[in-house]
């Protein structure tokens, strides 16, 4: 098992990383470039609320029940089981040159569309997996044991993700979904927080018919619900084309969710704003290892500080 990969960053420059990582400093209120301001979860709230975890800062928050709401289009599911991150993305961005060796420590992405896998072969060669667990609030995966438990018993370390749909459903709704069907965190060192795949629409328009102050509302009351359930705010998987179309390039995230960004090019390119660094890159849709193609940004000991809180 790739504990300590070759592959990883190392020296300086990982340490800048990874110490930018875990030191920032919470903001109180977020901007939205391009679109309305949008308020975090520490800048004002009542009713109820609790404690979470900020994986970006280490430090303890408190985060408000979301009340928010946004205008609802449903759409006409058809495919949840083809909707994986790889798949949908893939027919939006044209693959650019992608280097041989990508640094950082190696994982993949995975769901029903990958069916079921041999964790056995497929743990060598890997140090994390993200299994997706749920789509809006009417699909859970088939294959999801196999592929969130299967690399638990082979001693990887594993996290769950969500297929958003935010035009279906409000984002705490959806977000309560997620937990309650797999996406649940445990501080082990072995669970990764979950994970808002937030991407292009595989159903209709590419932003779901919301403005853009929409759905930065919609996805603040995804993580802000998700913090309120698990006690950890969730990574943010997308593309920097899809954020920056459908919110405007919002920043504030920034302070609490750790970036997930996909990018089929020879760097994980331009990233959101806010964000100076991201936390996973996943650089192809296809590669020698089932599903989707990733790499940790940082060293294993930083990785399973990311699963322990």
């Amino acid at each position: 098992m790739l504990k300590f990969s070759c592959r990883a960053l190392t020296g300086a420059a990982a340490l800048a990383l990874i110490t930018s990582a875990f030191t920032a400093t919470g903001a109180a209120a977020a901007t939205t470039p391009g679109g309305a301001g949008a308020v975090g979860p520490t800048a004002a709230g009542s009713g109820p609320h609790t404690w979470a975890y900020d994986p970006v800062t280490g430090k303890t928050v408190t985060v408000y029940k979301p009340t928010g709401s946004t205008p609802l289009h449903p759409e006409q599911i058809t495919h949840p089981q083809q909707d994986d991150m790889g798949v949908v993305t893939g027919k939006h961005k044209k693959p650019q040159a992608s280097t041989a060796a990508v640094a950082g420590l190696p994982g993949i992405d995975v769901s029903g569309y990958q069916g079921t896998i041999n964790w056995a072969s497929v743990a060598p060669s890997v140090d994390f997996v993200y299994a997706k667990a749920t789509e809006g609030t009417y699909y859970t995966n088939p294959d999801f044991t196999n592929q969130y438990v299967g690399p638990y018993d082979q001693g990887l370390i594993r996290g769950a993700y969500h297929f958003a749909v935010p035009d279906n459903s409000s984002g705490a709704t959806q977000a309560d979904y997620f937990a309650a069907h797999g996406g649940g965190w445990s501080a082990d060192g072995r669970t990764l927080p979950g994970a808002l795949d937030i991407e292009y629409n595989p159903y209709g328009g590419e932003c779901y018919s919301l403005t853009q102050s929409q759905m930065t509302s919609w996805i603040w009351d995804f993580v802000n619900e998700y913090a309120f359930d698990e006690h950890v705010y969730p990574v943010i998987y997308s593309t920097f084309d899809w954020w920056s179309t459908c919110t405007g390039n919002a920043s504030g995230f920034q302070n609490y969710d750790p970036f997930w960004i996909a990018c089929y090019c020879g760097s994980a390119g331009p990233l959101p704003a806010g964000y100076g660094y991201y936390t996973f890159w996943q650089y192809s849709d296809s590669g020698s290892l089932p599903g989707d193609q990733d790499v940790f940004n940082g060293g294993y000991s930083r990785l399973q500080a990311l699963a322990l809180g």
